[in-house]
């Protein structure tokens, strides 16, 4: 990865041309956590929100948001994404909400970019159902853990 490809040689910004690229199967793990107070957290898990079934809305706000990546992101293929699975996991010890979510497709590119929107879309629809009662949340550390086909293969994240 010793260019960035979406500028052509006149340094204009394009959208890569991945036509001749073959269909491989492609998986992207991406995670992200939002801080909250102990109660706004109680209350997630206890399911006392107004506004509904918090992480049931997030994994449906992250698998349509994997979907709408292109929409969003201009130079992003759309592609026929083949699975999303989103774990919402609530951690008292540390008062947040870890998210992982795993993205695959059969395709001529990657699943990054949807993995990540997910992610970050699961959190801020974490953030909007309860920001009545914590507007203080933080949402952190999303990225990219691991990525499997195309031309450049595997890639996982090393841990220090």
């Amino acid at each position: 990865m010793s260019e960035l490809t979406h500028f052509n040689t006149a340094g204009d910004a394009h959208m890569v041309d991945i036509s001749a690229k073959a269909d491989t199967d492609r998986t992207a793990v991406t995670e992200g956590f939002i801080e909250m107070s102990a109660a706004t957290l109680q209350r997630v898990m206890n399911g006392d929100n107004k506004k509904g079934d918090v992480l049931g809305i997030a994994r449906i706000a992250g698998i349509m948001a994997s979907k709408k990546t292109a929409d969003l992101v201009p130079l992003c293929h759309p592609l026929p994404i083949t699975h999303v699975d989103i774990k919402l996991e609530p951690d008292t010890q540390n008062n947040l909400i870890a998210c992982q979510t795993t993205v695959t497709t059969l395709g001529k590119t990657g699943v990054e970019m949807e993995a990540l929107n997910a992610t970050q879309v699961a959190l801020l629809t974490i953030y909007d159902m309860c920001k009545a009662v914590d507007r203080g949340m933080t949402i952190q550390g999303v990225r990219l853990l691991e990525k499997k086909g195309g031309k450049s293969g595997h890639w996982k994240r090393e841990e220090p």
